[in-house]
C-alpha cells in the first residue's frame, strides 16, 4: 500500500476516489474536485466516472450515512479495484470530510485490502494495520 499526503492531488493516470451523495451533487469538497477535474458526473454518485470512483458517504438527502452503509461501499470500491490491478487508485479522506466521519472509523475498512493499487492518505498510515 502506497501514502499521500493529505490534500495532495492524483499524479497523472491515477483515479482520484472521493466520498460521495448518492445524489450525485458534487457540490464540495473532494467531491467538487472529482467533477471540476477528474470527470465526476452530476446526478451519478456512486461508481467510475471519467478519472473519478465515487464511494457513497452520504445519502440521496445529504444525511450521513452509518457507518455499517459505508463500509458496504468501501468494499464494493475495493472489490472493483482488486479485479482491475492495472489501474492506480488515489483514494482521500472519504467520508472523513463532509460526512462528519473520524479517520479511526474509516481507516480500517481498508485495512483488508492486499494489492499494492492504491495510494491512501497518509493520516491514515498507522489506522489501516
Amino acid at each position: 500500500m502506497h501514502f499521500h499526503k493529505d490534500g495532495a492531488l492524483p499524479t497523472a493516470g491515477e483515479i482520484f476516489v472521493f466520498g460521495s451523495n448518492l445524489a450525485g451533487r458534487h457540490g464540495a469538497g473532494a467531491a467538487r474536485v472529482a467533477f471540476q477535474q477528474y470527470g465526476a458526473i452530476l446526478g451519478q454518485g456512486q461508481g467510475l466516472q471519467g478519472q473519478s470512483y465515487a464511494i457513497p458517504t452520504k445519502d440521496a438527502a445529504l444525511k450521513s450515512l452509518p457507518l455499517e452503509m459505508v463500509y458496504f461501499n468501501v468494499q464494493q470500491f475495493l472489490g472493483f479495484a482488486q479485479a482491475r490491478p492495472h489501474l492506480r487508485f488515489f483514494v482521500t479522506r472519504v467520508g472523513c470530510g463532509l460526512a462528519g466521519n473520524a479517520d479511526v472509523d474509516i481507516a480500517p475498512f481498508f485495512s483488508s485490502y492486499l494489492t499494492g493499487n492504491l495510494s491512501l492518505p497518509e493520516p491514515w498510515r498507522h489506522l489501516v494495520f
